[in-house]
């Protein structure tokens, strides 16, 4: 049994639109998928294969453009999760150590700046720069 293109169109739309449920793309397979929807109801008319797939591919990237400049970027949470973490080597004054913080190793430098933290010490992190978590010892918060 053959399938014409526009079942095909149809299948590939209906399957790129249901992927962008279940893996979200930010509407990348949507838009696709949409195309290749409107691309099942030209197929109708143009029976060339060739020129429908490049129908698709303008149409998808027409849509991607469109929505990029009409839905809101996204946002980006800089908020801290977790606040406590644990050192993984010392962290000298004015120098970076590591440190395990939600699972991960962070390159992580002191808040003071005048103390060191020993390994295996917990610290609470006080904020983020970059790619480096700023740490204070929990010793110095304790009274």
């Amino acid at each position: 049994m053959s399938l014409s293109p526009s079942i095909l169109w149809l299948l590939a739309g209906s399957i790129l639109c249901l992927m962008e449920l279940f893996l979200p793309t930010a509407f990348v397979e949507f838009t696709m998928g949409i195309s290749a929807l409107v691309v099942a109801l030209v197929a109708l008319i143009v029976p060339q294969f060739s020129l429908q797939v490049a129908l698709w591919l303008l149409f998808s990237t027409i849509l991607l453009v469109v929505s990029r400049r009409v839905l809101p970027p996204a946002r980006v949470s800089k908020t801290l999760d977790a606040m406590e973490g644990r050192t993984l080597t010392e962290i000298s004054a004015e120098q970076t150590g590591r440190v395990l913080y939600e699972g991960n190793s962070w390159q992580a430098r002191c808040e003071d700046g005048q103390n060191a933290i020993a390994p295996n010490q917990k610290v609470y992190v006080v904020r983020r720069q970059g790619n480096t978590l700023v740490v204070v010892s929990q010793d110095l918060l304790q009274f």
